[in-house]
């Protein structure tokens, strides 16, 4: 199965190697408040169990990239959101051992700069978090971190 992207070149569904590979379009919340940091933990039944990361994820087929964050941001912490500036994009590649559905994914993550608006800090019920929280700087350090966060926590220091 292949097909033609906008300048004529073939991208392909499956790889070489037989696996599904796709781009996985995701939204995150950096959300900074009193000396602290709002963080995720990575439920442990997947690859990435136990580190911890923004919140955010993955938009659902034609969603608004600001939709996704607000949902997401409120069924892995209870809290609402107000979306600022875009702090950057990441783009990284899983390979199917990386994934939980065992696929080839072009991960592309838009992080937003936010504000809490309400709610109440709770975990994740039964989610890909199992645990939020506002982690004081002087401890995110200390993290056993996702791609995501490092590469969040750099952008915002080289800014």
């Amino acid at each position: 199965m292949a097909n033609a992207g906008p300048s004529g070149d073939v991208g392909r569904l499956f790889g070489a190697d037989g696996a599904v590979q796709r781009v996985r379009p995701a939204a995150y919340a950096w959300c900074e408040q009193d000396g602290a940091l709002l963080l995720c933990r990575v439920a442990s039944r997947g690859p990435l169990g136990g580190q911890w990361t923004l919140p955010g994820g993955g938009l659902r087929f034609g969603e608004d990239p600001l939709d996704a964050l607000r949902r997401e941001v409120a069924e892995e912490t209870g809290l609402s959101v107000v979306p600022g500036d875009i702090l950057g994009v990441r783009s990284a590649m899983l390979e199917p051992a990386e994934t939980v559905s065992g696929h080839r994914i072009q991960a592309v993550g838009i992080v937003y700069r936010c504000t809490v608006a309400g709610g109440d800090l709770r975990h994740e019920a039964d989610g890909s978090t199992d645990l939020a929280r506002w982690v004081p700087w002087p401890e995110v350090a200390r993290l056993a971190m996702t791609p995501l966060l490092r590469w969040a926590l750099d952008t915002v220091r080289n800014a």
